[in-house]
């Protein structure tokens, strides 16, 4: 029998605010020493009483707006009980009945492909709350540590309906909910540093009980610190799950874990239900008025919030494709780093203005030249070299000067390379590289006659080649003149005299 996997996600990401949750400790991810950002709150001594972060719930709030959320207007928090070393108060403050957001949706909009970027994906609910602190558990000694820095640390939860059907979507959705916390200066969101976590929730059946929501038995995974580890379990699990019913064996309702390194997911607890948790409204927080509107005085102005929000990925996406004639794909790669995107803006801008009388294909080989040397070359450098495009010598003035340059036809490609390396380590203005370095595009044919005679007379062999009709040793001779001339030969005036001297 075929199995239709029906996937449901729960994402959590810690916030980025000066301060924890409830307290005034800081908020500092980068902290190594522990237990160093510790109260007696976030510590759970008795007697303590937290104080909400306004910037936290703002967030949050704004996180529900991107992703065409109902807000609710009234919210509270609640008791969420439970034991764990990590957990000190013995339970943690969460919200259960009245999130702040519910009923969002988003698309796909990281997918090169139509049908999937069009998958609209709908959100239970986005909440509020407090984050655990981390065991570090010492195999020599047999012993566990607890550092609570973390404890404490507002956390964003967000879940999504079970509306995801493949691994590759279940990554997408992951992918495209990083990026957005990362445009809204929400979260940081880094995997690697444990600041955004996903859990799934996968199950089997026939397509057909799907479809009238009736799935197979639930199990979800744990651990899962990267996208290319969601897409992994969850094909681990499709498989594991398919072997077990195609045996007639019972798939158990639990939470299992992720080891990345067998590429497994293994038991680790049954799975909790909501009355496991014992929730109720917490009782030394106030109930929370949302916005402000005639009758109530609310924490926010709804119009001040929607206005604060920048421009969103798909918008930008949407944006670039209409105004640079680019590619989707194209675009795809440019809103995954805004910076480099808005680098590039400026850098089509600054060329466009320098050179005058464009054609319509005038403007768009500028921006093919910026995007080209900007994601090819530059990044490359920077890559190398593990620069941000923050830390940049080269300003997007001066990168458009190197693309005039190009445009123009006054240095080569491979000379505009050379000058691309020395604008990265020194900073200099690509007009004074290229005269301090000798790499001005000679297109004179008198002053490349002598350059070309040369190179004939010393390779009689790949003449004899290329008379023969081998027509990759002009390549090759056009390279030696490249070399000879350090770059500053334009390739095709070349291409044009060899051809002169070699049918003579």
């Amino acid at each position: 029998m075929e199995y239709y996997p029906t996937i449901g996600l729960e994402i959590h990401a810690e916030l980025k605010t000066k301060t924890k949750m409830f307290c005034q400790c800081l908020n500092d991810p980068d902290e190594n020493h522990p237990n160093i950002n510790i109260c007696p709150i976030c510590a759970g001594h008795p007697g303590t009483l937290p104080v909400m972060n306004k910037e936290a719930i703002k967030k949050v709030i704004q996180m529900g707006l991107a992703l065409n959320c109902e807000i609710n207007q009234h919210s509270k928090f609640d008791r969420k009980n439970y034991f764990y070393p990590d957990l000190p108060k013995g339970y943690q403050i969460s919200q259960y009945d009245l999130p702040f957001c519910i009923n969002g949706k988003i698309n796909l909009f990281l997918s090169d492909n139509p049908e999937i970027s069009q998958k609209e994906i709908s959100i239970t609910r986005i909440h509020l709350e407090e984050d655990a602190g981390k065991l570090i558990h010492d195999q020599i000694n047999k012993n566990t540590l607890i550092d609570l820095n973390r404890a404490g640390v507002a956390l964003l939860e967000l879940v999504t309906e079970p509306e995801i059907h493949s691994a590759e979507k279940a990554k997408l959705f992951g992918q495209s909910l990083q990026l957005i916390l990362r445009y809204l200066d929400a979260s940081d969101a880094d995997m690697e540093k444990g600041q955004m976590r996903v859990e799934v929730n996968i199950s089997l059946s026939s397509k057909e009980d799907a479809l009238i929501k009736k799935y197979g038995t639930k199990v979800e995974v744990k651990n899962l610190n990267s996208f290319r580890s969601v897409e992994r379990a969850i094909e681990f699990e499709i498989q594991r799950q398919t072997e077990m019913l195609d045996s007639k064996e019972k798939i158990k309702q639990e939470t299992r874990g992720w080891d990345d390194v067998k590429g497994i997911t293994y038991s680790q607890r049954s799975k909790e239900e909501a009355q496991d948790y014992r929730y109720f409204p917490e009782p030394d927080l106030p109930p929370i008025t949302v916005f402000t509107n005639e009758k109530e005085t609310g924490l926010f102005s709804f119009d001040e919030l929607k206005m604060s929000l920048p421009e969103l990925p798909w918008e930008k996406k949407t944006r670039l494709i209409s105004q640079l004639n680019i590619s989707n794909a194209a675009a795809i790669n440019l809103i995954q780093e805004p910076k480099l995107a808005d680098f590039l803006e400026k850098c089509v801008s600054e060329t466009q203005s320098e050179v005058a009388d464009q054609t319509a294909e005038d403007r768009q080989k500028i921006i093919s030249l910026c995007y080209n040397y900007l994601t090819s070359d530059l990044k490359g450098l920077m890559a190398l070299k593990g620069a941000k495009i923050e830390e940049l010598r080269i300003t997007p003035a001066s990168f458009s000067q190197l693309i005039s340059l190009i445009y123009n036809n006054k240095v080569s490609s491979r000379g505009a390379k050379n000058i691309l390396e020395e604008m990265f380590k020194t900073g200099k203005e690509p007009h004074l590289l290229i005269k301090e370095m000798n790499l001005e595009q000679v297109s004179d044919e008198s002053a490349l006659k002598s350059v070309i005679l040369e190179i004939i007379n010393q390779n009689p062999k790949v003449i004899a080649e290329f008379k023969n009709g081998k027509m990759n040793s002009l390549q090759f001779l056009i390279g030696q003149a490249m070399a000879k001339t350090k770059g500053a030969a334009d390739p095709q005036i070349l291409k044009d005299l060899f051809l002169k001297e070699l049918e003579n």
